[in-house]
């Protein structure tokens, strides 16, 4: 049987989000008990839960309609499937400090000290140890990211997708919003929120799998992404 290793976040009320991203709410909508019409239950057990949340919570892929208005047509539904399901490789950035950001030269070290290439159509994650150390606390939105040359780098390499820890792909305020419109301008995509890349560390390369709904016109996707290694 081959290793599955889960790399997505749990979807909880309350759960941290992006900036001003809708909160997460969970509500009970039907119980077993109404369904079989019991009378004052002494308990209740959830049948259907109603969900109400925005596209891009928790472990999720942005849609290239994302990145900017230019690609407004180009919505997640509309994103071919194979960019979800590639060759994956995992790099060690575990040192950097809050905000750092991450450049091209420092990405080409990692593959040449750990004998990787990268390769067109692979996803690249990249483990800071920013979820282990500061989910939910007061560091969690100041965590590392790409840099502006780091992505268009990326993108050079035609790569399906790249992937991080953190609430976004570059910094806030320093490179988030252009490593977004490279994405765009280059045809990649990136996920967020991941979870458990300290498992992938030092392991070679992968089966990524990170399916999005298929939400008509939207913006991006929570997804569940997996890193898969056969036997």
């Amino acid at each position: 049987m081959p290793e599955i290793i889960d790399l997505s976040q749990e979807i909880y009320e309350g759960m941290p989000v992006f900036k001003d991203l809708p909160a997460v709410k969970i509500s009970v909508h039907n119980t077993h008990e109404e369904w079989d019409n019991i009378k004052n239950p002494a308990t209740i057990t959830p049948s259907v839960y109603k969900l109400e949340m925005g596209e891009h919570t928790g472990t999720h892929v942005d849609a290239l309609s994302h990145m900017d208005r230019q690609y407004k047509d180009q919505s997640i539904d509309k994103m071919p499937l194979n960019m979800f399901y590639t060759w994956g490789i995992c790099l060690d950035f575990s040192r950097k400090k809050l905000k750092n950001l991450i450049e091209p030269e420092e990405i080409e070290l990692a593959c040449t000290e750990n004998n990787l290439e990268i390769k067109e159509g692979d996803t690249v994650l990249f483990y800071t140890d920013h979820y282990r150390k500061h989910f939910a606390g007061e560091n969690w939105g100041n965590g590392p990211g790409l840099s502006i040359s780091a992505a268009q780098w990326l993108g050079n390499k035609k790569i399906a997708a790249f992937g991080v820890e953190t609430m976004s792909p570059g910094v806030p305020g320093i490179s988030n919003k252009q490593v977004h419109k490279i994405c765009g301008e280059l045809g990649f995509t990136h996920y967020e929120n991941m979870i458990n890349l300290h498992q992938l560390v030092g392991r070679g390369t992968f089966r990524f799998i990170a399916f999005p709904l298929k939400i008509r016109g939207g913006t991006g996707s929570p997804v569940r992404a997996v890193a898969v290694f056969d036997e």
